[in-house]
């Protein structure tokens, strides 16, 4: 699953590959895709290396090959099809702020309640946030005691060492502030979602993995908004 910006990317390169036989520069693709710096776009091909969408050839600058298509892009007789959406983009994970209009309503029976289920959040890269109301969880009412909460699926093995697993559904309890060392769900740069600890370090902000295998990001203030706060986690066996 790729964010909009990631899908964009992908077709832009795929796009420029095929007329040119030649990758876009960053600069070009900072401007194609609207972006205010190169780091965004070396987060998004790097998201879409980690993903397998794209390679970087060795040796050479300015080379990248488009090794496949997204999912729900396939391609028929030389043209590609639409998502239900009909830019060829179907996301399946939340959008915008988190907030919830009141806590989440009782499901059937006194023990548990029902959240809304939005989708996907990266525990590795992060993702673009795209909310889904389709889906609900039912969870143990005395897990969301107090505020408003909404559930997510755990995408990537970036918080492993935490205990929290790819394909894990954790429970997050609305909130724009959080004690350092808390695990949240924070918003970059207004468009990308993640699954981190959250370490404050004078005025930058650090979102911190649980898995040696991945760095801790460093942003400034305005960079990172707090979405909410991890409180629970369901697994199925």
């Amino acid at each position: 699953m790729l964010t909009r910006k990631q899908y964009e990317l992908l077709v832009f390169i795929d796009q420029r590959l095929s007329e040119d036989g030649v990758s876009p520069s960053f600069e070009e693709m900072k401007e194609a895709l609207g972006l205010k710096s190169k780091s965004g776009v070396h987060r998004l091909i790097t998201g879409l290396e980690e993903r397998g969408f794209i390679r970087r050839l060795p040796h050479r600058a300015r080379a990248l090959e488009v090794l496949r298509q997204p999912e729900n892009v396939a391609v028929k007789g030389g043209a590609k099809t639409r998502g239900p959406r009909g830019d060829g983009f179907a996301p399946r994970v939340i959008e915008g702020d988190f907030a919830l209009n009141g806590s989440a309503p009782p499901a059937a029976g006194n023990d548990t309640v029902s959240l809304p289920l939005y989708g996907r959040i990266a525990a590795g890269t992060p993702i673009e946030a795209l909310r889904d109301h389709s889906h609900t969880v039912p969870v143990p009412a005395g897990m969301v005691a107090g505020g408003n909460h909404y559930a997510l699926e755990v995408d990537g093995d970036s918080m492993v060492e935490a205990g929290i697993l790819d394909g894990d559904t954790v429970i997050i309890q609305e909130c724009n502030t959080a004690e350092n060392g808390t695990i949240v769900v924070a918003l970059v740069e207004n468009t990308e979602v993640t699954l981190k600890r959250l370490r404050r370090r004078g005025k930058s902000v650090a979102l911190e993995p649980a898995n040696q295998a991945y760095e801790t990001r460093i942003f400034g203030p305005d960079q990172v908004a707090v979405q909410g706060k991890l409180v629970g986690l369901i697994r199925q066996y």
